[in-house]
């Protein structure tokens, strides 16, 4: 999957946290508190995301995920819970830190490096 912009990335992650799916839509006054931005800002993201082919949005509705919208989201989301995990629990990293330093490694690291820091973490069973 092509990679996109670190603020894509988040729009599509809290809209899996949110409880979006292909099915299940998100309000995007509920993705504005989530991520600390206005209305309209969720409306810009949402447009550039449909245009991608990653969210669909009836006029003025609620927001749901493409199926490739949706398996994006859901990689960041898992990056994410991984990250976080290895830091707090094999580094002993404070969590409120632990939870910043997550959200920006899940957005610089490759899929290839993380495929293979993934498979390494598995074997050490953290």
């Amino acid at each position: 999957m092509e990679k996109m912009s670190m603020s894509h990335e988040d729009y599509l992650e809290a809209i899996v946290m949110l409880g979006g799916t292909t099915e299940a839509s998100v309000r995007s006054v509920d993705i504005a508190t989530k991520l600390g931005v206005s209305k309209a800002s969720v409306n810009k993201a949402v447009t550039s995301l449909k245009e991608k082919g990653l969210a669909d949005q009836p006029y003025y509705g609620d927001i749901t995920l493409t199926e490739e919208g949706y398996a994006y989201g859901t990689s960041v989301l898992d990056r994410h819970h991984m990250l976080f995990s290895f830091l707090t629990r094999a580094l002993g990293i404070p969590e409120e830190q632990a939870e910043r330093e997550a959200c920006l490694m899940e957005h610089a690291i490759s899929d290839e490096s993380f495929e293979k820091w993934s498979s390494y973490i598995k074997k050490l069973d953290l």
